[in-house]
């Protein structure tokens, strides 16, 4: 199995950015998977096409431009609403397609006020993961992307990237956070969860690269985890295990599949971080619909099979609050 290799120059600037303080100001942190947020242009990485011909004006979800724009206003609108008149401060996204994407994201916030670090993957669709940040409390001090990879008869099967960003929170405070989107459970749950562990392997040891250097560095993982919340990431304590237990008899979560809701986006963090943190569902009632055929509500998705709805996705974000 190949693994990701940690050069020293990162481990260098890390050294560098051993800051023990949280800020006074509360930070406002976001992970949300947009689902399917592309450009209508279809793009290609790395000389080769993307299979992205659905979300192009031809495709067979006839994806034009004003509903590109729709899309982008829609997920900039519940990031909005979450971060109420101060915005939200870090948002790690799921599912973005490209830079030009982000981009129109970041003008649609706020103009000016946000930016974004991206890179392409190699996944087959396109759909990657990115951060954004709201500039006037947020500078990056190192970015890389992390490739993950299986055997190469199987190396297409794990594809999507792990972003790692090493930022300064109000010049002075450091996090290392990490983007994530594991495989799917395409396949059965049981059967496709070693894809998952060797994703989870790999961004392991890049932790562990983190901690060799700091033991108290402060660290955030989000993203879509494809699977329920576990404390198995070494280091890192899951913020979302206690909403999962919870969501089993409130009936929510972030996701929801044949009448099954699930917390597929979660948070891990530090324990250094643990005692001044709040983690919640962001499940505002706007951004979700009846659910018809099973009952109670759900995501309000932009796609009702290819019925367009003008919807947002078809995941809840999840919202980290540090003090």
């Amino acid at each position: 199995m190949k693994t990701a290799i940690l050069s020293v120059s990162w481990i260098i600037i890390m050294a560098l950015a051993g800051i023990n303080t949280i800020s006074a100001e509360q930070l406002r942190i976001v992970s949300y998977n947009v689902e399917n947020l592309f450009h209508p242009a279809h793009d290609s990485v790395a000389g080769e096409p993307k299979e992205d011909l659905e979300w192009t004006p031809d495709g067979e979800r006839r994806w034009s431009y004003s509903r590109y724009e729709r899309k982008v206003e829609n997920i900039a609108r519940v990031l909005t609403n979450i971060g109420e008149w101060d915005g939200v401060d870090i948002a790690g996204l799921q599912e973005v397609e490209n830079a030009a994407c982000l981009r129109k994201l970041c003008y649609t916030l706020r103009r000016g006020e946000y930016d974004f670090v991206h890179y392409e993957s190699k996944d087959p669709r396109g759909i990657d993961v990115a951060l954004i940040y709201k500039k006037a409390r947020i500078d990056t001090i190192n970015t890389r992307h992390i490739t993950p990879a299986l055997p190469s008869r199987e190396e297409k099967l794990i594809t999507r990237d792990i972003l790692y960003v090493c930022a300064q929170v109000d010049r002075k405070d450091t996090l290392h956070l990490f983007v994530c989107h594991l495989p799917s459970q395409r396949g059965g749950a049981a059967e496709s969860e070693w894809k998952r562990r060797t994703v989870k392997d790999v961004l392991q040891t890049a932790i562990d690269s983190v901690y060799a250097v700091h033991s108290d560095a402060k660290i955030i993982v989000m993203g879509d985890m494809n699977g329920e919340p576990k404390d198995n990431l070494k280091g890192l304590i899951n913020r979302m295990v206690v909403e999962s237990q919870k969501s089993k008899v409130e009936n929510y979560g972030t996701h929801k599949y044949q009448g099954r809701w699930t917390c597929l986006d979660q948070f891990y963090i530090s324990d250094n971080l643990q005692k001044n943190s709040t983690v919640y569902i962001y499940d505002a009632e706007w951004i979700q619909e009846t659910d018809e055929k099973y009952l109670g509500i759900k995501p309000k998705r932009t796609f009702n099979g290819f019925r367009y709805q003008n919807g947002f996705s078809d995941h809840l974000p999840v919202v980290l609050l540090l003090r």
